[in-house]
């Protein structure tokens, strides 16, 4: 049975404004990932939440490396990758015959852990 790591460090941003679902896509595939590997991906692959989570991802580095000063930031691993809803911004939009329709526009809470 694998050893499970402990969590050293953790960043995270609320109310970044993608949706949950397209960053949990994301998030599913920098799980366990190390450090470096995580942050290639992310540099190279196009989608909506590349750049909050490497922003993310690079402030829970920092964040483990100040932490305790004898962290190798390339032996790092993402120990829990975690997206939820966060809230949802309501808004009407115009249409035809007088109409209005509900535009909801969803934000999301992203958790980095590295260990």
């Amino acid at each position: 049975m694998a050893t499970q790591r402990q969590n050293i460090a953790t960043a995270l941003i609320r109310g970044a404004k993608v949706s949950p679902r397209k960053a949990m896509m994301v998030a599913d595939q920098i799980r366990g990932m190390k450090v470096v590997q995580a942050l290639a991906i992310l540099e190279h692959t196009r989608k909506a939440s590349n750049s909050i989570m490497q922003k993310v991802l690079q402030s829970a580095v920092a964040n483990a490396v100040q932490k305790d000063s004898s962290v190798n930031p390339d032996e790092l691993v993402i120990t829990e990758a975690r997206v939820d809803q966060g809230k949802m911004l309501k808004r009407m939009q115009a249409r035809a015959m007088g109409r209005g329709v509900l535009v909801q526009k969803k934000t999301s809470h992203i958790r980095l852990s590295v260990g």
